[in-house]
Order: C-alpha cells, then structure tokens, then sequence
C-alpha cells in the first residue's frame, strides 16, 4: 500500500495549562462556551506585542497542520482574557507561515468525552485524501481519553469545521495514570498494514517517562502495545511527544512513515517537571517496534534541546509542499499572569523553522523558514570592523526593536581563552556566572538587543571560548535576560547552551530575530538556538538600539553583517488566493507623476507578482513602522492606485 502523506496539527493545550499553575498561580478552568464561535478583537496593550511572530489579537494563546497547499494553524484560545480558562479551539490558515488568516474557532468543548477540555491533538491524512485529527479530550469523569474528529465539509480549503463522531473515545486509560495520559503524535504507517501512534505518559507508581505506543488497521479502533516504543526512568511525565524520520544526509525533509538504513530517528519529548525539553536521535525498529537512542545521544534531562531558551511544546511536520520538515514552539511570557491580564494578551509562535541532521550525525541543525525574509525591509551592512576590548559599536539605520541580524565574527588567536573546568556542565549557571560583562579571554563577544541609548536596559547574545584538554575548545552561547528591564518582579533569566562548533577558521556566526518581546538567536548556523522573552521599559519602539560588543582581551573583528528592518505580518481578512486582493511586497513611485497616485510591487498570496505602472519609475521602501498593506484590485478600470496622503513615500 502507498504510503499516506501526513499532515499535522499541534493544540498545546495540557502542556501549558500546568505552565500557568506552576509560574503564575493560576487554576486550570475548562468551560463549555459555544457561544465564542464569533469572536471580535477588542483594544489591547501594543507596547511589547509582536510584529512578525504569530499571536492571537487578543488574550492567550497555545499554540499549530499542512493541507492541500494550506497551512492550519489550531491553538487554544481564551476569549474572555489573557490567562487559562474558557478555552476553545481558534484556528487561522497561511500559505506562507508568515501571514496569517484567521477564522471562527474550529473545536470546542461538547461531548461527554471532551466536555471537560479539549486538549493537544496531531492530525494525519487517510487514503483518500482524508485528514482526521487524534485529540485529548477530558471527560465527565475528569479522565484524559483520545478522540477523534474528522471535518465536515473535505471541499472547504480551510476546513472551517470539524465533527466529532459518536464512538469517541478511541482510547482510554485503563490501568494507567487517567491524569497523565494525553498529546498523541502524528500517525506513521507500518509496513504490516497498521498505524502507529504515540501518547505521552509516566508510569502509575513512579517518576518514569513513557511513550505509549498504539496500533490500529483502521484508526478507529486501538491496540495498545504490550511494550512502549520508549520510556526513561526519572524524567517524569512525558508531554507533547514527537517522533519523525530524519536523512542522514542533506536537509530535505521526510514524510513521517518513511524508514529504512539511511535514516535516522528523532524522539523530542516535553518535560512536565522541568518545563523543558530534550530530544534524542537514534535507531527505530519497526519489526520490534521499539527506538533505541544512540549512544552519543543522552537520554535524560541533559540531552540535547531544540532550544534552550523559553521554548516548550514543540512539535514538527513534514512540509509536502517544499519537502523539508517544520519545526514550531510555543513560547510563554516571562512576565506575571497580572502583567498578561493588563496587556491583554499572552503567549506567541516562534517562527517556523526549518530541521535537518548535522554532518556529524550528532545533532540537529535549526534555521528560520525562508519565507521569513520577505518581511525584511532597510538593510544596512558592516565588514571588518574591529571590536577592541570594551568596544561598543552601534549599528544604526535599522528598527532595533525589530529586525533580522545576521553576523560573522572573527578572531585571530584562541591563546588567551579561558581555561574549562570540566566540572561546567550546566551552561545556563556557567553564563550567570560569567555574564556580558565579566571580562574573559576570547568573549564574551556577541550583540546588545533591545539596548537603552545610556545602556540601563539591554539583552546580551553572546559567545564565550574556553581552552579545553588536547587543544579542544568549548564554546558557551549565552542569552541574559538579567539587565533587560527596569521593571522589578520579573522573571529574567540567564538561558544558555554549549555550542559543538569547529573553529579551525576563526570564526563564529550569530543570527537574531528581535521582535519587540521577543529575541530567537542561532548560533553557529543554527547549531544552539535560544529564545528569550523580555519586557524593556526605556528600550521600546524608536528607543531601541542595537550593538555589537566585546569584553574579552582578545580582539574581535566584525567579518560581515547585514541587519535589516522587519515589516509587520498581516492578518489576511479576504479569501486566500483571492485574484483581487494583493499584499505590499515593496513599492515605486512615478517622480513625474503630480498626481497623488503611487505605483506599487504587489504579490498575492500564492507568491505570484503584479507590477502596475508606467516609465521613469524609482525604487522606494515603506516606512518599517507601516506593516505590510492590503489593496483592493478595481477591475472596473484595471487599475490599482493609493493615495500618497495615506503612506509615507
């Protein structure tokens, strides 16, 4: 039989709900609110609310599925405010990841077997081109049981509604845990002609991880395994399980039921504990149906991380359209449930990434999807700029409140890095130690975001070399919160990663993604990822700077960078695809032209282009604070034109 393609739907709900209780004191509510199908956006706090990453218009989010060319995006969604409780499941479509449309909410609390809450689901598609969508859902009996629910109408491209059928529940925990029982994986297909799925869980009477395994010929009804497909002793409830084929060379991505010698296995699981995650990368055995780790890859609490910032309940899918694998997080606030209260808001998307295996085989590779960068805007451009110690270098002429940074440093010597005491094998507490400002050998060097112009507030990214045995060298990717705000009572931490990179070139690389609240930073070509959430008071909009920095004895030398402004996401309120409704990719204007009548670049949704306009045209930016802007085709008269009075040309 062919093998199905997948697709995925990730609802983070249970994840996060125990966030909030643990963080910010508040109670789980699960309410029945049919009557918030119809939502409307009310006035909320704009002072750190995103540009670019996706988040609800108002009050809080959770969190992300690929069909027929469309991207779904289901996150769970307060509508009466910006903590948990009255959740229903909220639902916006893409084409591109970026730019978002969203619609009525697509599931909510209604049956005895969700009555209670409808938790994280992932969706797979049947023979027949036929998505279906496995979900947690809490029953009358407080039990956490998985259902599933098919949509109503397979003609609609957004597939706006979903049922949910009468045999519901699929699965149910019989003699297991009833409270730790949810967040089922994206089906595979086996070669024995059944399905597989995964439920994250911890054993009864113990602190053991576990991935229950499932099997069905039919996906209605469900075996489980006499055996898990995997489990780890003190790592406590596994959440928000994910399990996926990866190449073992090159990045292109790989549909879910793939197996086979020239591949690997990726097992990422979210731990309830710790609030955060880890992954290991081994061998899956399908005749056996057991996932063996390899032995480079630590299976605890230790072991390698997506990213070792504010990041949790992740999960991929593989993108059919472009054949490459999708990584999504979901990333909370670090301010007080009151602080979200007053906003108005809480919780955001990173952006999407694109995976792949390293060459070494050792880890995974992350970078942002390159849809990301039709956002960009102004760029400016530094080479071989020497960071003495002590030096500060601003770089000007973009919105460092919101831009992309790309760099390169180099650095002639590693003789004067710092000796490694192999007792350091917490990163996060080795950076809180040796902070931006502790002086070193080689480093800390890196970029000041979200900086105050006398440097009161900032948010360092940086690197730290240390000297390790046999001429070897380890090197620290640090983001600190610590100095990022004024503001008292906030949780501000110091996050960080050791970063497996060859410096035989002297060289190190550093992209940032700063977005007002919010800063995603790559290291080394996206080999240590760290997200950090920060709320600055003086450092906000136009008042935001940014630097490059290097406090170590050892010069360093800017080697290239290139930093754009970012323009704003849109939310899409016409049909996707709409012949007559187009999005600013960029714009020129006609200098002979007296009339108040501007020439634009448009592109519709699907990434096709329409230049409309005459001789003699020059190029021209959008001011970076003005997001991207609808027009309104006028096939009347075949033309689109809008007044110069409304933008600033």
């Amino acid at each position: 039989m062919e093998t199905p393609n997948l697709i995925w739907v990730l609802i983070f709900c249970s994840c996060f709900c125990f966030n909030l209780i643990n963080n910010n004191g508040v109670e789980a509510s699960h309410k029945v609110f049919p009557e918030f199908q119809s939502l409307k956006v009310s006035e909320v706090s704009q002072l750190h609310r995103t540009g670019f990453h996706f988040q609800p218009p108002k009050h809080w989010i959770n969190g992300p599925m690929y069909f027929n060319g469309v991207y779904h995006l289901f996150y769970q969604y307060n509508p009466k405010g910006a903590v948990w409780g009255n959740i229903v499941w909220a639902h916006s479509v893409s084409t591109d990841l970026i730019n978002w449309k969203p619609l009525d909410p697509a599931i909510y609390p209604s049956k005895p077997f969700d009555i209670n809450g409808c938790w994280s689901g992932s969706a797979t598609i049947l023979p027949g081109n036929k998505p279906v969508i496995l979900y947690t859902g809490i029953d009358t009996a407080n039990r956490q049981v998985q259902n599933i629910a098919v949509p109503k109408n397979l003609s609609d491209p957004y597939l706006r509604e979903w049922n949910k059928p009468d045999n519901n529940p699929l699965m149910v925990p019989d003699g297991l845990n009833a409270s730790l029982f949810r967040d089922p994986t994206t089906a595979w297909w086996g070669k024995d002609g059944r399905w597989r799925v995964l439920v994250g869980n911890k054993n009864k009477n113990g602190n053991k991880g576990v991935a229950l395994l499932y099997r069905s010929h039919d996906f209605m009804r469900w075996t489980m395994a006499r055996h898990p497909l995997h489990s780890k002793a003190k790592t406590g409830m596994w959440e928000c399980p994910d399990f996926y084929p990866i190449q073992l060379k090159g990045k292109t991505g790989l549909d879910t039921s793939v197996m086979g010698d020239d591949v690997k296995h990726v097992l990422k699981v979210s731990l309830d504990v710790t609030r955060f995650e880890y992954y290991t990368l081994g061998r899956y055995f399908p005749e056996k149906d057991r996932y063996v780790p390899d032995n480079t890859s630590a299976d605890d609490s230790t072991g390698l991380r997506y990213d070792y910032g504010n990041f949790y309940a992740s999960k991929t899918f593989f993108d059919a359209g472009k054949n490459r694998r999708i990584l999504w997080g979901w990333s909370n606030e670090s301010d007080t449930a009151k602080d979200d209260v007053a906003k108005g808001w809480a919780g955001i998307q990173t952006i999407p990434r694109t995976v792949w295996l390293d060459k070494d085989g050792k880890q995974l590779v992350q970078r942002p999807i390159k849809e990301l960068e039709k956002l960009r805007g102004h760029e400016v451009h530094m080479k071989k700029v020497e960071l003495v110690k002590g030096s500060h270098v601003e770089v000007k002429g973009i919105t460092a409140a919101q831009a992309d940074i790309d760099v390169t440093f180099h650095f002639s010597s590693l003789d004067k890095a710092e000796p490694f005491d192999p007792t350091w094998v917490d990163a996060q507490q080795l950076c809180s130690q040796k902070g931006s400002t502790v002086q070193g050998g080689v480093g800390p060097f890196g970029l000041l975001t979200l900086a105050s112009d006398k440097l009161e507030e900032y948010t360092p990214i940086f690197f730290r070399i240390f000297k390790a045995h046999h001429n070897k060298q380890v090197v620290l990717m640090c983001s600190d919160a610590s100095s990022s705000s004024l503001k008292k009572e906030m949780y501000k931490p110091s996050f960080a990663g050791f970063v497996d990179v060859d410096l035989s070139e002297g060289k190190l690389s550093l992209r940032s993604l700063i977005d007002h609240s919010v800063v995603e930073s790559f290291g080394a070509g996206g080999k240590t990822c760290i997200t950090s959430r920060v709320y600055p008071s003086l450092a906000v909009g136009a008042d935001a700077h940014l630097f490059a920095f290097n406090n170590g004895t050892e010069a360093v030398r800017i080697f290239n960078l290139k930093a754009w402004s970012m323009r704003n996401s849109v939310a899409i309120d016409k049909p996707i695809g709409s012949s007559h409704e187009f999005l600013f990719t960029s714009f020129e204007s006609d200098r002979q032209n007296s009339s108040n009548t501007i020439t634009v670049m448009v592109s519709d949704l699907q990434g096709s282009f329409l230049r409309i306009g005459h001789n003699e045209i020059f190029g021209a930016d959008l001011d970076s604070a003005i997001p991207a802007i609808k027009l309104k085709w006028d096939p009347s008269y075949n033309l689109l034109t809008a007044s110069t009075s409304d933008y600033r040309v």
